[in-house]
């Protein structure tokens, strides 16, 4: 396919009225796979919902541990709107045209929310470690007021990196194919599209890949090795099991959300290509799960979550039958 029409701009520059969208071209029953995900956006949508208002609404929960549960719901409930209506649009009412602005808006709120995801889950780990290598000076530690600060500052930090990183897409002329291979307006797939120069996108995605993957995972790799320490010097056993039960939860949100990617990025890198539908069908998989996955597995498991939803139910029980 080519571009409806394109536009000249700084003497130079030519930019596409628009993109096409057109990844998942070989793979099987992608319908009932965008199925799959409409019904995982409800879920997400849902469940996420409800842990934000139970945080908001509930002033016992007005504490560091919860404000970053709140953003990670947050932040699950923004990466899933990104990415999923964006593909049901795109492959299961099968318009997959995008215009150029729509293009970099997706790509920008894509990135910036799965660079959140990221570093929303290693804001987790800073709560366990302070929990529980720190117990006695938890609360002059890690305060209401820290917490939030440290919140804006990621949220600071991812916003603009991110702004800079898809603002230099505006530099790229696109005098060829406008056929992007991918299941979103991809980063790297549309910049390869571009006729000049491209070695700033190229430096800009490799760098923001390899620091949001590694950076946080490298944080949360020491901050276990620090409660793995703190838990093997406790004289009890019982005190030790208990320390790194409140940490299962957590392991398991990091395993689902860093394993697919880090799984995609060592065999590319070190072994063989992959298949790229099954690239394509992995990391939308690793995008669009963990935001339903996080509430399921971490917030409503967690028991004043689950004490404040049982009264919510009850009082929708005594009301229904009234």
């Amino acid at each position: 396919m080519t571009a409806l029409g394109t536009s000249l701009g700084n003497g130079s520059i030519i930019r596409p009225v628009g993109f096409y969208i057109v990844g998942f071209r070989a793979l099987p029953l992608v319908e009932l796979y965008l199925i799959f995900l409409a019904a995982v956006y409800a879920a997400t949508v849902l469940c996420n919902t409800f842990v934000i208002a139970v945080v908001c609404f509930e002033h016992r929960l007005h504490t560091p541990k919860y404000i970053a549960v709140a953003n990670l719901a947050v932040v699950d409930l923004a990466l899933s709107t990104s990415l999923i209506p964006g593909m049901l649009k795109t492959f299961l009412v099968k318009d997959n045209f995008i215009t150029f602005n729509i293009c970099l808006t997706q790509m920008f709120f894509c990135y910036a929310f799965l660079t959140m995801e990221s570093l929303s889950i290693t804001v987790l780990a800073y709560d366990r470690l302070i929990a529980i290598c720190f117990p006695l000076h938890q609360h002059s530690i890690n305060t209401i007021t820290r917490m939030i600060s440290i919140i804006m500052i990621m949220w600071a930090v991812d916003v603009g990196t991110h702004a800079f990183s898809i603002s230099t897409m505006t530099s790229l002329s696109f005098c060829k194919s406008t056929d992007v291979y991918s299941y979103f307006c991809d980063f790297a797939p549309v910049f390869r599209l571009a006729c000049n120069d491209y070695s700033l996108q190229w430096t800009c995605a490799t760098t923001l890949s390899l620091v949001n993957l590694f950076g946080p995972l490298s944080f949360i790799t020491l901050t276990y090795i620090c409660i793995l320490i703190s838990v093997f010097r406790m004289q009890s056993i019982e005190s030790r099991f208990k320390a790194l039960s409140t940490c299962v939860e957590h392991l398991f949100l990091v395993a689902i959300f860093y394993v697919p990617f880090l799984t995609l990025f060592i065999i590319g890198l070190f072994l063989f290509g992959v298949n790229p539908d099954m690239r394509m069908l992995t990391l939308s998989l690793a995008s669009c799960l963990p935001p339903l996955l996080n509430p399921v597995v971490y917030s409503l498991k967690t028991k004043e979550i689950r004490a404040r939803a049982f009264v919510i139910l009850q009082k929708i029980k005594v009301r229904s039958a009234v």
